[in-house]
């Protein structure tokens, strides 16, 4: 009998799944893909555009810009470079009338350095081949035009070229000789005044350990400040008599007003005639003014002059922080990961040492402030600085104390990129190394750690960026607005710890935020900020040159 076949036992062939492109493309990630890809590129043009814009602003600045004559309705003349040209900010229209932004300068007889002028107002526009922009050492720059030359009162030149080509060469000799003075003041007082203080404190040392000898050295020692306070009155006067004789010789200028003012000629830092200066000649004046930035001191509140000060502190920091913050980390990394046992207390550690990382770097500064300074330094002062008390030592903000703020704040990165490292050594060449009857800590210094110096190096690359551009701890412990004497000299024991410094993040705020004349530090802002992330590239540079040096001399299957 066969068997009857039902059409509902008959198996129907299942309709083949057709894949759409749609789902083809979600499946290899290709929407994600290239949606990173677009996120990369905007942040990278982002990046792009912010550095293109601190760029011409920053670097901008400093060539020489044409001084332009404008003479308004109401009879009033004015001689600066135009800045800027907007419409009128209350004006509504198709076509607002239009503005002008002038710097002007002459702070010291017209009280600003900026002005708006409207287009409406202005009847006749020039720009004099005789208008000379002279920066000065004091009350920024001046505008105006050469009326005579003099030393006392004798007429040394008038208003013409030939006066105005004098000028510039006495202008090259007394300046020099102004700075020599400077310098002079710095080393020669100033050891007398060290010598002086060293005195005093010793003879404060004797009084608190009740020297049997006190009368004998008191004697001896105010005979010995006699002899300095004689060699200081020496100096001084030497000083002074050379200073009047320089500053005897001085230049009269006026405004485009004709108002007049007296300017010392060793006071004079630059004198520029930009309408009629070639282009060697401004690119000359641009150079040098660059130069200016990079190693002279501040002038004018921060707003004018050099940042040297300001990159000497930023660089001594950071290398003061790296000596210290990188040894405790690679130590405390090479514990965690090498010697001790893993468990859950290793495991809370590392869960803080990466909390760590995330604290706000104001709380480390407050830490530093009461640990350092108010603790550490406090002590240091009660044993080893007790003549000086109550001015404080080592009991207030300094150099020192930044540095082991700032190590205590970038540690916790090194110990993480520590750890990585050596967790990316093979196991097979520390096996090699004990099977070959090398001790654990042989086989730690000659094997695992220069392998993992690489990595080791990251951390510390990592560490500088960070600790590079802190501020906010910074202000707390030890960092300041204006300190131009350098924290090494001549006088022992060289490099002076405990005093203050500068540095460029607190620079860049203090002249963007907290400057008198707001509008005259605009440009050091942007050229403060070419400066810190030109730093920040040379240092990591430099430690990314060394790491991979290192990789390749050691390069593995791993590396």
């Amino acid at each position: 009998m066969s068997a009857t076949v039902t059409p509902e036992a008959v198996p129907v062939p299942a309709t083949p799944h057709r894949t759409t492109l749609s789902e083809f493309l979600f499946r290899k990630g290709e929407p994600m893909i290239w949606l990173a890809g677009a996120g990369l590129s905007v942040s990278l043009l982002l990046i792009v555009g912010l550095l293109a814009l601190v760029a011409v602003r920053g670097l901008g600045f400093f060539w020489p810009h044409a001084l332009v004559a404008i003479e308004t309705k109401d009879g009033k003349k004015v001689l600066g470079e135009i800045l800027a040209r907007e419409p009128m900010p209350d004006e509504k229209g198709e076509t607002p009338p239009m503005r002008v932004r002038m710097k002007i300068a002459n702070r010291d007889l017209n009280g600003l350095d900026f002005r708006w002028i409207e287009e409406k107002d202005i009847v006749r526009t020039e720009t004099p081949a005789n208008a000379l922009l002279v920066e000065r050492q004091e009350y920024g720059n001046f505008h105006g035009f050469l009326k005579d030359i003099r030393r006392g009162d004798e007429v040394l030149g008038g208003a013409d070229a030939a006066s105005l080509a004098r000028l510039k060469d006495l202008q090259k000799k007394l300046r020099p000789a102004f700075e020599e003075l400077r310098e002079t003041e710095k080393t020669e007082v100033g050891a007398i005044n060290a010598a002086l203080e060293r005195d005093r404190l010793a003879l404060r040392r004797a009084e608190l350990k009740k020297d049997p000898d006190l009368g004998k050295l008191g004697v001896a020692n105010d005979a010995h400040q006699t002899e300095l306070k004689r060699r200081y009155e020496d100096v001084r006067e030497r000083i002074e008599a050379r200073r009047r004789e320089n500053a005897a010789v001085s230049a009269t200028l006026v405004d485009a007003e004709g108002k007049s003012k007296t300017v010392p000629v060793n006071g004079i830092v630059r004198i520029v005639q930009p309408n009629a200066a070639a282009f060697p000649e401004k690119l000359g004046v641009y150079l040098s003014r660059i130069r200016e930035f990079v190693f002279d001191e501040p002038r004018e509140s921060n707003t004018e002059g050099g940042v040297f000060p300001a990159i000497f502190g930023t660089i001594l920091m950071v290398v003061l922080m790296s000596i210290v913050a990188v040894p405790f980390g690679v130590v405390a990394a090479l514990y965690l990961r090498e010697y001790a046992k893993q468990g859950r207390i290793v495991g809370l550690v590392r869960i803080a040492v990466n909390n760590l990382a995330g604290v706000p770097s104001i709380v480390f500064g407050i830490f530093g402030l009461g640990f350092f300074v108010y603790g550490v330094g406090a002590h240091i002062d009660r044993l080893f600085f007790p003549e000086a008390l109550p001015t404080p030592t080592f009991g207030t903000g300094g150099i020192i104390w930044c540095a082991l703020t700032l190590a205590i704040l970038t540690v916790p990165v090194v110990v993480v990129a520590t750890e990585e490292a050596l967790a990316a050594v093979p196991p097979g060449m520390r096996h090699a190394s004990l099977a070959l009857g090398a001790t654990k800590w042989q086989t730690t210094w000659r094997v695992v750690l220069p392998a993992a110096a690489p990595g080791i190096l990251t951390g510390l690359i990592l560490a500088m960026a960070r600790g590079t551009g802190e501020v906010a701890p910074l202000m707390i412990v030890g960092v300041v607005k204006l300190a131009p004497t350098l924290p090494v000299d001549g006088i022992f024991p060289f490099l002076h710890l405990e005093r203050k410094i500068m540095h460029l993040g607190f620079h860049l705020y203090d002249v963007g935020f907290q400057s008198p004349n707001v509008e005259a530090a605009i440009p050091m802002v942007y050229t403060t900020t070419i400066l810190l992330l030109v730093i920040v590239v040379a240092l990591n540079l430099s430690a990314i040159v060394i790491r991979n040096v290192l990789r390749k001399k050691l390069k593995t299957s791993t590396f």
